[in-house]
């Protein structure tokens, strides 16, 4: 059996965290978070790196993009999850970076994770 995969969430709005979390939860993945902040996430990470991350670009303690630039410069694929920014407007920052617009269905966001871990 192959290993589980782990996907780190760092989402400052508690009731869409925790639907994030569930909805990656029941495809089958370990799930971290999620986390409301910056610090805690970056502790998380690196406590034990994820294959994945699914970040909210305005978390509780700011702007997510150093968290996201470290965790992308250790080959870890972002999902970016906003809904001030519009995907295209984090794709002009983040080319390589998949980005996802609240509220998102849970399939796509599914989609999203299973298309970035195919690449990585």
């Amino acid at each position: 059996m192959a290993e589980q995969l782990r996907v780190l969430v760092a989402e400052d709005e508690m009731i869409v965290g925790h639907d994030l979390c569930d909805t990656v939860s029941e495809a089958g993945y370990i799930v971290e978070g999620p986390f409301e902040d910056m610090s805690s996430a970056m502790l998380a990470f690196q406590k034990h790196k994820p294959d994945l991350a699914i970040l909210d670009v305005q978390l509780g303690d700011g702007i997510v993009y150093p968290l996201a630039e470290q965790m992308m410069a250790e080959n870890v694929p972002v999902i970016f999850h906003s809904g001030q920014l519009t995907p295209g407007e984090v794709a002009v920052r983040y080319p390589a970076a998949q980005s996802l617009s609240k509220p998102c269905p849970p399939a796509d966001v599914i989609a999203s994770v299973q298309s970035a871990l195919e690449k990585h």
